[in-house]
C-alpha cells in the first residue's frame, strides 16, 4: 500500500479481510493510539489502517477556525485520507467494504472527507467530532451516502466539540442519505466510552 505518510496496520490481512477501516487519530495522538483502539474493537475479519500525521497533528488550528487558517495542512490531511481509501481500492476494496473512523481532530477530518466524497461506505464513525469550518460554513456537498451507516458519539459538555456542531453534522449526513446513529453522552468529557465501542463493533460486524 502506498501512502504519503507512515501507516500502521492491524487485524486481518488485506488479502483475506472482509472490511478495511481507515482510522484517523486526534491532535497530539498517534497512529499507535488508533491501533490500540482497534484492539479494543476486536473484529477478527477486519483490517485496520492507521496513517500517522506529521508532528502528530493533521492541521494547526481548531476545526472551527476559518478554513483558510488551517491550509495547506487541511488539504494535505484530506488527501492522506483519500490516499488511504484509494490504496485500499487498489487492493480490491470498493467503498462498500471500507469504513472511515476518527477520534477528535481525526473524527472531524474523517467526517469532512466523507462528506466531500459521499458514496456508499461500510461505515463512517465520528467519535467526538463534527464537520470542519466556522459556524455558518455552507454545507453544499454533492453526492449520496446511499444508506451508509454513520455513528456519531460525543459528550454534551465536550470542551473541543460544540454540541450544535454534532447535531448539524448528523443533519447534513441524514440529508445526504446516511443512516445516522447520533448518541450524546451526559457529562462524559473528551473520550471514548464502552457504549461507543459496542456500537462500532456492531457496525463492523
Amino acid at each position: 500500500m502506498s501512502f504519503n505518510v507512515p501507516v500502521l496496520q492491524f487485524g486481518a490481512d488485506l488479502a483475506s479481510a472482509r472490511l478495511a477501516v481507515v482510522m484517523i487519530h486526534g491532535r497530539g495522538a498517534s497512529a499507535e493510539d488508533m491501533i490500540n483502539l482497534a484492539r479494543e474493537i476486536r473484529t477478527a475479519d477486519v483490517a485496520f489502517i492507521a496513517p500517522q500525521a506529521p508532528g502528530n497533528t493533521w492541521y494547526p488550528f481548531s476545526f472551527l477556525a476559518p478554513i483558510e487558517q488551517n491550509e495547506p495542512a487541511l488539504s494535505r490531511a484530506l488527501s492522506t485520507v483519500d490516499g488511504s481509501v484509494r490504496s485500499l481500492a487498489e487492493q480490491g476494496f470498493d467503498s462498500k467494504r471500507v469504513g472511515v473512523l476518527g477520534f477528535s481532530q481525526g473524527a472531524c477530518l474523517s467526517l469532512e472527507y466523507a462528506a466531500q466524497h459521499a458514496r456508499r461506505y461500510a461505515a463512517i464513525i465520528g467519535l467526538s467530532g463534527g464537520l470542519i469550518g466556522p459556524p455558518g460554513t455552507p454545507r453544499d456537498y454533492t453526492g449520496s451516502f446511499d444508506g451508509t451507516p454513520v455513528f456519531l458519539g460525543c459528550s454534551d459538555i465536550d470542551a473541543h466539540i460544540p454540541l450544535e456542531r454534532v447535531h448539524e453534522t448528523a443533519d447534513v449526513f441524514r440529508q445526504m442519505g446516511a443512516n445516522v446513529d447520533e448518541r450524546i453522552y451526559e457529562g462524559m468529557g473528551h473520550t471514548v466510552n464502552v457504549d461507543e465501542l459496542k456500537a462500532v463493533q456492531a457496525l463492523l460486524r
